[in-house]
């Protein structure tokens, strides 16, 4: 039910919700820190092979982390779902809640693992890449979708225990894996000599024992709690519907991701090869900044679940301060810091050059991009992915009118970081911080 007009609650002081924020952020912040690293392991390892490789890469990556990202309701929905029945007192109807996004997880996994073996090729050839880049990207897709059910399987566990308000175990299974990722690719790119695709093998054997952990970890909770394991089709649905909208929203952000990608492969292997840099970068920075997004969805899943709208609000606006201070920071660190990790990825000095400039408007927009995920967070904490889905569209259109314009007058990559990602961002924290000045997400209970 909607929070009442009653009596207004005294508003807690600013600083009452750090405890929480940061007991959920930190190791949230380190865990999603190892995901992107993942990639940037393999950006920096193939990259050493040469830049056909390395643009291999770029197209495979963005494919392969679209197929994933496509499913992101899997952690997102199960975060809030989980938290609010927690919130709501009942921890046995919450792991049940999570226990049907991972089955869930695992029937898309095994489904888009088969979409990408076969139509690897057709991938490739729509993105447009290059000659000598298309054979390392057909290889990469058709190796790194055999991991696509690992991964989807770790979306889901990992919402379970955000829900449950543990990003503790998250962040051990990421770091595990993040290590034998990294001794996976070392030993079979250059100590086998299997190029691109022992980096392909090694992320997908890592990415597999991670499942592992958390399904046993999540097993254990289960059976701790008195849940049952079996797969329910009533439960199944329900968790496939609640995660709709955010399919909806998640859609139109790898569609920007895509335009982007492709606009950068059109450009040549050189733009595409430093895009590929750039966003890893920008990835990187995003997950680091969506641990704040990751607390936002707990605490605000938690208080509106316990029917403490007040304390809802109060918490989002502190996590806002945090995030905007967070992204300055961060900006301030890419650009300063670029001599010391541009060499890491590349030798070539025209990728080394344009990077440069690339990593400016990266920088730039940090501190609008942490306000987005903080915003974003607190609305998917609430369930309100509905008003999520309804936007996202209208922030593409946007993206995509600027892209075009941007291609039109002849820019470059640079440009269209400037002028194109400007525009998603931008638009996102408007019809964001729109929807959260309001009162429509506070919904109270179980829901």
């Amino acid at each position: 039910m909607p929070a009442p007009d009653s009596a207004p609650t005294p508003a807690p002081r600013p600083r009452a919700h750090d405890r929480d924020i940061l007991r959920l952020a930190v190791p949230a912040f380190f865990a999603l820190v190892a995901e992107p690293l993942f990639v940037l392991v393999d950006s920096a390892i193939v990259g050493r092979l040469g830049t056909p490789q390395l643009a291999g890469l770029g197209v495979a990556g963005a494919m392969l982390t679209t197929l994933v990202n496509l499913c992101v309701f899997l952690a997102y929905a199960t975060t809030a779902a989980v938290a609010r029945l927690l919130g709501a007192g009942d921890p046995r109807a919450a792991i049940r809640q999570g226990l049907d996004g991972v089955w869930l997880a695992a029937l898309l996994g095994l489904a888009l693992t088969v979409v990408g073996l076969v139509t690897a090729p057709w991938i490739v050839a729509a993105f447009g890449a290059s000659d000598s880049a298309t054979p390392h990207a057909v290889t990469y897709l058709r190796i790194g979708s055999l991991g696509v059910p690992a991964m989807l399987i770790v979306l889901a566990a990992t919402g379970v225990l955000r829900g449950l308000q543990d990003t503790r175990t998250p962040l051990l299974v990421a770091v595990l894996g993040f290590t034998a990722n990294l001794l996976l690719n070392l030993g079979f790119v250059y100590g086998l000599h299997w190029g691109i695709a022992g980096s392909a093998w090694g992320t997908v054997i890592a990415q597999t024992g991670m499942a592992a952990v958390y399904l046993v970890t999540v097993v254990r909770g289960a059976r701790r709690h008195g849940a049952s394991l079996r797969p329910d089709l009533a439960g199944i649905r329900a968790s496939a519907g609640a995660g709709a909208p955010l399919f909806v929203r998640t859609v139109s952000l790898r569609a920007i991701l895509i335009g982007a990608t492709v606009a950068a492969t059109r450009m040549g292997d050189t733009s595409i090869a430093t895009h590929q840099v750039a966003w890893q970068v920008w990835t990187f920075l995003a997950f680091a900044l969506d641990a704040l997004a990751i607390a936002a969805q707990a605490i605000v899943g938690r208080a509106l679940g316990a029917g403490d709208a007040t304390g809802a609000r109060a918490a989002t606006r502190r996590m806002l301060v945090w995030g905007v201070w967070t992204g300055a920071l961060f900006a301030i660190v890419v650009i300063a810091a670029r001599p010391l990790y541009i060499p890491l990825f590349t030798a070539d000095p025209a990728v080394r050059h344009l990077l440069a400039g690339t990593l400016l408007a990266v920088a730039a927009l940090q501190p609008v991009a942490a306000a987005v995920f903080v915003l974003d967070g607190v609305l998917i904490g609430a369930g309100d992915g509905r008003y999520l889905a309804l936007t996202m569209p209208l922030v593409l259109a946007a993206f995509g009118a600027v892209l075009g314009t941007v291609l039109a007058l002849g820019g470059g990559l640079i440009a269209m970081w400037w002028w194109a990602i400007g525009t998603f961002m931008l638009a996102r924290v408007i019809l964001l911080g729109h929807r959260v000045r309001a009162d429509a997400w506070l919904v109270t209970g179980r829901r």
